[in-house]
């Protein structure tokens, strides 16, 4: 456990491979409604499997972790959380603090051009990432956006008096009513079950859509001030891809890897997973490898 700023407990897996210390590492969180139990596994104990030191955790109001009320999305204390643990993973005694990753995955992606940005970080990879909150939006259907907005006013009001959450089904079926209403929404949510269901209920505070939408990390890619590695889906139809593609050109050192398929395809049981795990891991591992001095 990790404690954040708020004094709530922030769980995390930490993976150390039996390598030579200090250690390259990379902290790792998920998208929106995610947790680490939800497809993050595959990932961390590939990078592991290379040498990276790996701290994947939960976002506060999610998963294990510690906060109230539960399943509550805010996009700066979620960015919070990934510097609490930079900072914690810079100062364990095993990692190399000149050598430290931030990933994320999707709805991450908001939070890693924040993070590369603003910290000292030695790369940087957004996979599949949403990148324009407002974009992202545009491509609900206005009736359920409608729907969404009178929901998170009522919730954010009641939230000012005391009242109890209220809840929006976050991946539903096409024409069926929650935040994410697609086909590609039931391909994730069955593809990315943890073991034990009952962690990873399937909603979200409506009030969270509020913050969504006023988001807009794309419009810092070019103050990227760490390498910045962008996959994006070919066929991606939950994170707009024309943002992601714009933060990956204007980022002053991005590179971009278009992955086959949709957005859950570069999980495990996607057609370009293994790709996908190939292409992050060679990115970081050519950051850490020492460069060679002039003669």
């Amino acid at each position: 456990m990790i404690c954040s700023a708020s004094g709530d407990p922030l769980h995390c897996w930490l993976y150390l491979p039996d390598a030579a210390s200090p250690l390259p590492a990379v902290v790792m969180a998920h998208g929106i409604g995610g947790i680490k139990a939800a497809g993050l596994a595959p990932f961390a104990e590939h990078f592991a499997a290379a040498g990276f030191a790996v701290v994947v955790f939960d976002y506060r109001h999610w998963g294990h972790s510690g906060g109230q009320p539960r399943e509550l999305l805010e996009v700066r204390r979620q960015c919070d959380d990934y510097r609490t643990v930079l900072r914690w993973a810079a100062d364990h005694p095993a990692i190399d603090p000149s050598r430290l990753f931030a990933w994320g995955t999707s709805f991450a992606g908001m939070h890693i051009l924040e993070l590369a940005a603003t910290e000292t970080l030695a790369g940087a990879i957004a996979q599949c990432p949403l990148v324009d909150g407002l974009a992202g939006m545009r491509n609900v259907p206005i009736g359920r956006s409608l729907r969404l907005t009178a929901m998170a006013l009522a919730d954010k009001l009641g939230a000012a008096i005391g009242r109890r959450p209220i809840y929006v089904p976050l991946s539903v079926p096409p024409e069926s009513f929650g935040l994410i209403a697609t086909s590609d929404a039931m391909t994730g949510l069955e593809r990315l079950a943890p073991d034990v269901p009952d962690e990873w209920p399937n909603r979200i505070t409506a009030r969270s859509v509020l913050d969504i939408t006023r988001h807009r990390p794309v419009r810092r890619a070019d103050q990227a001030q760490c390498p910045l590695l962008v996959v994006v889906a070919q066929e991606d139809t939950m994170a707009p891809v024309a943002p992601a593609l714009r933060c990956a050109v204007r980022a002053p050192r991005g590179e971009l890897y278009r992955s086959r398929g949709g957005h859950y395809d570069v999980y495990a049981g996607g057609r370009d997973h293994r790709a996908v795990l190939d292409v992050e891991t060679a990115f970081m591992t050519r950051l850490t490898q020492p460069t060679d001095s002039p003669t």
